[in-house]
């Protein structure tokens, strides 16, 4: 009897045990499949003849259409430098404008091919959602606009007040930590659009409005005067904002992470879209070989070889984007700060195209 007991628990472990890998070799099946399903996006682009590039409903200096229906800005320069890379012509970009909290969503479910919309590279974001942030086109951090006549010179005099928050940001839980963490109460407002807080801000209805610095002056900019407002000192956050693509198609997060680096490493080298075709034909060798000469690095991506010269020579390298559209070259006339090159007093720095 015991020998038949024995032999009968070993036949139900060995069972148990089948499960579990068949339960294993399902679930990577399963995880295969989807990931297969989410691949080909650089091929889907070149049928379609154009990139789908979610951005912003409208952020001076990042993602703005015009009265004639052109978009530009700083992130607006990235879906152009993808599509200069993958089809040869920065214009062909499909815009679709989106607020924070569909911006995930729309990127999760194939609607855009990739999200260039001010938004920031957490841990949450690049390990849960599927998706993977493609590089920094912006170092940032979150900052606080009062009106003057608030009297307040610093953050730490807020207590109490209204404050006018962006709804699906990082902006939120920021400022609860730092309200928190310095003792201070206030009464958060919440809106589903930059333009909403902005008038929500103007009108009167809250004392602060809280958010990226970048975006805090692009919103003064919009505001009836823009000289009754201004920006505290205070810092309260990192926030490197950048692209992102799905998971799972690791070559196309390859095309738009080096078409960001390209820009990045195009300016560190002196080359601009001025002077593109100089140095494609009399650089010195790095110049050239950025520029898709003696070089494999398009094909290695699925692209053509002279896909930086497209980007550089159509869209500009990353500092002539940064000028004409933030910096002094634009209204906002914000100074370079972190986002300088690495020799120039910041943190902007490209991998080596070689």
């Amino acid at each position: 009897m015991q020998l038949f007991k024995t032999l009968l628990n070993s036949c139900l472990t060995e069972i148990q045990a089948m499960k579990r890998l068949t339960s294993v070799i399902a679930t990577g099946l399963a995880l295969g499949l989807s990931f297969g399903a989410q691949a080909g996006t650089l091929e889907d682009v070149q049928k379609r003849g154009s990139v789908s590039c979610g951005v912003s409903t409208g952020l001076a200096g990042f993602s703005q259409k015009d009265e004639n229906g052109t978009w530009s800005g700083l992130d607006v320069d990235v879906c152009r430098s993808v599509a200069a890379a993958v089809l040869g012509d920065a214009s062909k970009v499909q815009y679709k404008p989106l607020t924070a909290k569909e911006r995930f969503t729309a990127l999760q479910s194939g609607e855009i091919d990739i999200l260039s919309r001010n938004t920031t590279w957490t841990h949450t974001r690049d390990t849960s959602l599927g998706l993977n942030f493609a590089g920094v086109n912006y170092y940032d951090g979150q900052g606080f606009m009062v009106s003057k006549d608030l009297g307040v010179s610093s953050a730490l005099d807020l207590d109490g007040a209204a404050v006018c928050i962006q709804a699906g940001t990082t902006t939120e839980l920021n400022l609860a930590d730092y309200f928190r963490a310095n003792g201070i109460t206030y009464n958060a407002i919440t809106f589903d659009t930059s333009d909403q807080t902005r008038a929500g801000f103007e009108s009167g209805r809250c004392d602060v409005l809280t958010s990226d610095q970048s975006q805090l002056y692009a919103l003064r900019i919009g505001l009836k005067d823009p000289s009754s407002a201004m920006v505290l000192p205070e810092v309260i956050s990192k926030e490197p904002l950048g692209p992102v693509v799905r998971q799972g198609d690791d070559q196309w997060f390859n095309i738009v992470k080096w078409s960001v680096y390209a820009m990045v490493e195009a300016e560190f080298m002196g080359i601009n879209s001025a002077n593109a075709d100089q140095a494609k034909s009399q650089g010195n060798p790095g110049q050239q070989r950025l520029m898709g000469v003696d070089t494999d690095s398009g094909e290695k991506m699925g692209i053509s070889n002279d896909w930086a010269y497209n980007i550089v020579k159509q869209v500009g390298n990353y500092g002539e984007s940064f000028e004409r559209n933030v910096g002094q070259g634009s209204p906002l006339k914000i100074s370079r700060g972190l986002n300088a090159q690495w020799n120039k007093g910041g943190i902007m720095y490209s991998s080596p195209v070689r």
